[in-house]
């Protein structure tokens, strides 16, 4: 071969070590999409023979299934508290399941979703020895150093009953009249700041019967469950309670996420600072007025009297209610009867005696009344897995 010719070759080699080298990168990559295709082929191959009858419509039901099973396990989650044997854990996990599902005939819109609640003995303790607005007012009458020297001889009487009502466990049955007309007056003349700060100190401090909770932290937290799971369905939620309606906000304020508007209770007059004796016709709120407590009760909201208020504040016919006592009762008839929606009502049994002040007596006559009017009992005792939570103890 002439030397011309070795030449040439030697240049084509050259070129083709050249372009070698250029497609290099190419190849690398063409090589690494091609193991990546045999590497799926593989999982899809040993999948499809692990499963013969797999395709992708059985593979979209799976996933289905599973995300299903997912949404039982938040709701269950959603209830951790309750025991996995409470009716109320199933039967309102099974009831928000069809209210909430546009395709079920039981389906309730979003507007239409109201919830409502009493609070003492419903979603907070009311035995330790006595109600939480009872016992405040006991505190301001005589054992506040401000006040209890300025105490009327009405409201002293009252303080009186309450203690009795304290020692015995029986409520007077025309107690609840005097006690709201004692709220009334023992606090009259303070801005409404001034008196949720009162309250607020109040809650502040130490239960009586327990360690570890002061009276503002006394709330039962397997019901707070139920308020936070009804309002993670689009539920509208409302206190309803027997319990002045100042008092019932600063209770609840801070453990319920429940706005002022949805708390309802019993109710004072309220005036302006400069008001005197004028009627409220009469009178035209001034910049420099402050609106104050006016002294004067005007209603206990038990019994009949929460339905005309739930029908003159919410306007709208509940399709839950939650309770635990006959004061509760005429609001879970109401919620329950000539519904045009599935409804349901919830009344808490006070059965248990250890892990708090339960009355036995009390509880069998709300289960009875459970059964005749169709209502589901709560057992405080077997329910629920606690009931204040851990660091708290009966003494």
């Amino acid at each position: 071969m002439s030397k011309k010719n070795n030449t040439v070759n030697n240049e084509i080699k050259n070129e083709n070590v050249k372009e070698k080298k250029k497609a290099t990168p190419w190849k690398i990559a063409t090589a690494t999409l091609a193991a990546a295709l045999i590497a799926v082929s593989c999982t899809w191959a040993f999948t499809a023979n692990s499963h013969p009858s797999a395709s992708p419509s059985t593979a979209a039901s799976v996933t289905e299934t599973v995300s299903t099973s997912e949404n039982q396990n938040k709701e269950t989650d959603a209830l951790s508290l309750w025991t996995e044997t409470a009716p109320l854990k199933s039967e309102l996990t099974a009831y928000v399941k069809a209210v909430t599902d546009k395709n079920s005939a039981e389906f309730i819109p979003v507007e239409n979703r109201i919830a409502v609640f009493d609070m003492d003995g419903t979603l907070c303790c009311e035995t330790d020895p006595g109600y939480f607005d009872h016992k405040l007012l006991y505190h301001r009458v005589t054992e506040d150093p401000d006040y209890k020297d300025k105490a009327s001889d009405e409201e002293k009487a009252t303080a009186k009953e309450i203690k009795g009502y304290f020692d015995s466990g029986s409520y007077p049955e025309d107690l609840s009249i005097k006690h709201g007309k004692a709220v009334a007056s023992a606090f009259k003349g303070m801005t409404i700041s001034e008196f949720y700060s009162y309250i607020i100190d109040y809650k502040n401090t130490a239960m009586e019967s327990y360690t570890g909770m002061t009276n503002g932290e006394a709330f039962y937290k397997p019901m707070l469950q139920v308020v936070k799971y009804l309002q993670d369905n689009e539920f509208t939620v409302y206190v309803v309670s027997g319990t002045d309606r100042i008092i019932t906000r600063a209770l609840c304020d801070g453990v319920i996420d429940v706005p002022y508007s949805q708390m309802i209770g019993s109710d004072e007059s309220l005036v302006a600072s400069d008001q005197g004796d004028k009627d409220g016709l009469d009178y035209t709120f001034s910049k420099n007025d402050k609106l104050i407590t006016g002294g004067d009760f005007i209603i206990k909201n038990l019994k009949m009297n929460k339905v005309s208020v739930i029908e003159q504040e919410i306007g709208e016919q509940p399709v839950l209610c939650f309770g635990n006592s006959s004061g509760d009762a005429a609001m879970a008839n109401y919620t329950i009867n000539n519904n045009k929606y599935k409804a349901a009502a919830f009344m808490l049994c006070c059965d248990d005696t250890e892990r708090e002040n339960g009355n036995i007596e009390k509880a069998d006559k709300m289960r009875t009344s459970c059964e005749e009017n169709g209502y589901t009992a709560v057992s405080m005792k077997n329910d629920w897995t606690t009931i204040y939570g851990d660091g708290v103890t009966k003494k």
